[in-house]
């Protein structure tokens, strides 16, 4: 089942729980607005290339539209349409001010050069300019993008607007970026972890962490994990999967990915199967990587205790039905991953207000957001008798219903 399709059958079901009429369902579901331009720019030989840049902006009823651009060759209308819709419930549950949006150009950003990226993004932005805004949508980083992209996007629509610095978020620090946004969904991801494990009379020291993924977002989990106590035993990236029953030295292993570019050959661990990380003994398993990792084929064999999505839809709605009925606790995407979308809309704050916050507020800002919302999950779970998936849902689809009723605008 592909991602369109999976978030569709959540949103469904949140909607039959929550006795929403069909008509309000229906509109929900539909995008607010889908945008696509073509992108010529010269390269650097002086031919001309053509590039396919899109938006679909999901819905604006809680406030101005937030997702990323992702530059990565095979885009795919139907998973951005679902991202975008996936931004939607996780700004609500998040309870930050936002809907969702997601976009992104349709190219290789390894086979073009720095100059031809600045080229490309600048064409982008000037395409779509009078489409986004500090109060329309607010694009960030993705797959492929980074703060320089962001840097960009800034400058090029500060040309038409004036200086905005809001318009964009995951900017560089000297740009208005924020502290402690490059940890954002690794810390949310800890913060998630701890009210999870604290519910069930534990703590993350002592207990034993297997992390597919060793991007920002697994690195930093690793990272915050082991410092308080937690112990990682495996860890994977794309060039192979390394495992210590012993707990892996998180330091050590940064040290070796900086030089080496990958956790393989790693010396304090021996190296496993990359495929057979998601089935090792642990008692947290953190999929930090791509969607669509645990599925039917691999679910029966997982041991972990609790799961923990730090990726986007990594388990299939087939393996989340085997999993539940093994008694495995999945702590679902659109709660677990949202740290970074929440230092995102503290980042927008402080550029609103011209005022920049110092890392500590940052985190504890961050802290309060995620235990509360934890703690909003988990009420929706009691009203209406459903797992955490179903509880994140229906909190996320109940309060974008409630604003978009609220604004006179259901059909």
């Amino acid at each position: 089942m592909n991602a369109l399709a999976a978030t569709n059958r959540n949103f469904k079901r949140a909607a039959r729980l929550l006795g929403l009429d069909s008509k309000l369902e229906q509109s929900l579901l539909i995008p607010f607005r889908e945008i696509k331009v073509e992108c010529t720019i010269p390269k650097d030989d002086g031919t001309l290339a053509s590039f396919v840049g899109f938006r679909v902006q999901h819905d604006n009823a809680r406030g101005p539209m937030k997702g990323g651009i992702r530059y990565h060759p095979e885009v795919d209308p139907d998973e951005v349409n679902a991202l975008a819709q996936l931004m939607t419930w996780k700004t609500a549950v998040a309870n930050i001010p936002y809907g969702g949006a997601k976009g992104g150009i349709g190219c290789s950003p390894s086979d073009l050069s720095i100059s031809e990226l600045e080229r490309l993004t600048r064409v982008f932005t000037q395409k779509i300019h009078d489409l986004i805004g500090i109060h329309t949508d607010v694009p960030a980083p993705d797959m492929g993008t980074n703060p320089q992209t962001m840097a960009w996007i800034l400058d090029e629509y500060s040309k038409f607007h004036g200086y905005s610095p809001a318009v964009v978020t995951g900017k560089p620090i000297d740009l208005g970026g924020s502290l402690g946004r490059d940890a954002a969904t690794g810390r949310g991801a800890l913060f998630a972890t701890e009210a999870l494990l604290n519910e069930h009379g534990k703590s993350i020291a002592g207990q034993r962490f297997v992390i597919q993924g060793f991007g920002n977002v697994g690195s930093w989990a690793a990272k915050l994990i082991h410092e308080q106590g937690g112990k990682v035993v495996a860890v994977s990236d794309i060039t192979g999967a390394i495992k210590n029953e012993k707990g892996i030295d998180i330091e050590s292993l940064f040290k070796h990915v900086k030089e080496t570019r990958g956790v393989k050959g790693f010396h304090d661990a021996h190296p496993i199967d990359a495929n057979s990380i998601l089935v090792e003994d642990c008692d947290v398993l953190i999929p930090a990587a791509l969607g669509g990792v645990i599925n039917k084929d691999n679910a029966n064999e997982i041991k972990a205790k609790y799961i923990i999505e730090a990726a986007n839809h990594p388990t299939d709605p087939e393996a989340d039905e085997i999993l539940s009925k093994k008694g495995v606790t999945i702590l679902p995407d659109i709660y677990a991953n949202s740290g970074g979308v929440t230092v995102s809309y503290f980042e927008w704050v402080q550029n609103i207000q011209g005022f920049m916050w110092d890392e500590k507020k940052v985190n504890d800002e961050l802290k309060t957001y995620m235990t509360r919302g934890f703690k909003d999950v988990k009420e929706m779970c009691k009203t209406h008798n459903c797992d955490l998936r179903m509880g994140a849902f229906t909190l996320g689809v109940n309060r974008v219903a409630r604003a978009t009723v609220l604004r006179g605008w259901e059909a």
